[in-house]
């Protein structure tokens, strides 16, 4: 099948076709005579496994190393096991992590809505000058900043 009617089957653009066959996690398919892409029926599902695979955590790399061990004839289902381990303890300190984050807001709102009730219409109340101290720095980074410097919002 060619890559437009594989992409439709699958969902995915011809674009990530290419992709996929750059980084060794689907083979390259044999070229009809006008040059398209011929894929094998199976690569249908092998697009499928892809995306099944993305879609619980597993990155483009790592699918990459355990596609190569297995397509070699390698067994990388204990080390497929360990590798979702980790991304479950992953998950469950970001989880941690937003739970504490939001209390720390909801902290900081409490504090920000008596400052607000006190302060004038039309006159600056420096919320952001006036963190309390449980959200000044010392919690938890949001799980969306990467490496933000601190004291910057």
């Amino acid at each position: 099948m060619q890559s437009g009617e594989l992409a439709r089957l699958t969902g995915v653009s011809t674009d990530t076709l290419r992709h996929y066959e750059r980084l060794g996690l689907l083979p390259t398919p044999p070229r009809t005579d006008g040059g398209y892409r011929d894929y094998p029926p199976h690569s249908q599902e092998r697009v499928r496994l892809i995306r099944r695979a993305l879609s619980v955590g597993f990155s483009l790399p790592e699918l990459t190393t355990i596609l190569k061990m297995r397509d070699g004839g390698e067994v990388p289902c204990r080390r497929v096991q360990a590798m979702a381990e980790s991304k479950l303890e992953q998950v469950k300190q970001q989880i941690e992590n937003l739970i504490e984050m939001r209390n720390q807001l909801e902290t900081m709102l409490e504090h920000w809505n008596v400052k607000l009730a006190r302060t004038r219409q039309g006159q600056p109340a420096r919320l952001l000058e006036d963190l309390p101290p449980e959200v000044r720095g010392n919690g938890p980074r949001s799980p969306f900043s990467n490496k933000r410097k601190e004291g910057r919002l």
